[in-house]
């Protein structure tokens, strides 16, 4: 620990002084460990090109749409009590009604989670994490990260996804079994499957984009900007064009809870 400490220090972007403009495009990017983030999103890029990248090529390749489909499906079913807390944590007792619904519904009738018959009957997806959690109670964001091999984060979305993992049920009973043959599956299938959803957009930054690294920390973000506020509309909205960087309209309203769901 400490020598990645040391590294991380000794990489970090200092602040510009002396230029008001440039002090504040530093803040609003809100990365104050570039040097070090970049060097870890080239490795990632490296792993995905060598081994995650012709994995899900060859699964797109061998699996129809309709049967990847039902692939995230039921694992987006297997979410669900993850879902259901975090709507609990945050007061959220419409959505957590929804959720209940939505998985009674998916797990038989729609034959555990393989079709969405929830949304056929009107009751819609939604996610939550801890990380949304935590931007509900105050919590800031801290400064962009870049994870190796998890990608695009933040502290706040880190501590989010630990948390998580230790109260979806699944896990509890991987780790009670010892079966980690489970966990490992599951990782590995989720894994894959987050790459297929990705893969058009990647694809179009990977070939559009004059900077990468900055397009996909701008669009991880805005993301999650929509993530918090459930989709509610903002004064001044982001506009991401997948064919450069994408430009985030308000990053402080990240932190901020959202004032209509």
């Amino acid at each position: 620990m400490v020598v990645i400490s040391v590294f991380v220090l000794s990489n970090c972007a200092s602040a510009p002084k002396g230029d008001p403009e440039t002090l504040a495009e530093f803040q609003k990017l809100n990365d104050p460990i570039e040097p070090t983030n970049r060097a870890i999103f080239s490795l990632n890029q490296g792993i995905d090109k060598a081994i995650i990248k012709p994995i899900t090529g060859f699964y797109r390749t061998i699996t129809p749409a309709p049967a990847r489909e039902a692939v995230h499906s039921f694992l987006e079913n297997l979410r669900t009590p993850v879902i259901l807390a975090n709507d609990v944590l945050q007061g959220e007792i419409g959505r957590a009604g929804n959720t209940v619904i939505r998985f009674g519904v998916n797990s038989t009738w729609g034959i555990l989670g393989f079709r969405d018959a929830a949304s056929d009957l009107g009751f819609e997806h939604h996610t939550e994490d801890f990380g949304q959690t935590l931007a509900m109670w105050g919590i800031g964001e801290g400064p962009f990260l870049m994870l190796p091999v998890l990608g695009p984060s933040n502290p706040r979305d880190a501590v989010g996804k630990v948390v998580d993992y230790l109260i979806d049920p699944i896990n509890w009973w991987a780790t009670n079994t010892d079966s980690g043959v489970v966990s490992m599956t599951r990782t590995g299938i989720t894994g894959i499957d987050t790459r297929d959803q990705l893969w058009d957009v990647l694809e179009d930054i990977d070939k559009n984009s004059l900077d990468p690294y900055a397009s996909i920390r701008s669009l991880y973000r805005q993301r999650r900007m929509d993530d918090i506020r459930n989709g509610a509309e903002v004064d001044d909205p982001p506009a991401p064009t997948l064919g450069g960087d994408f430009e985030l309209a308000d990053p402080e309203g990240m932190d901020r809870a959202p004032t209509n769901k």
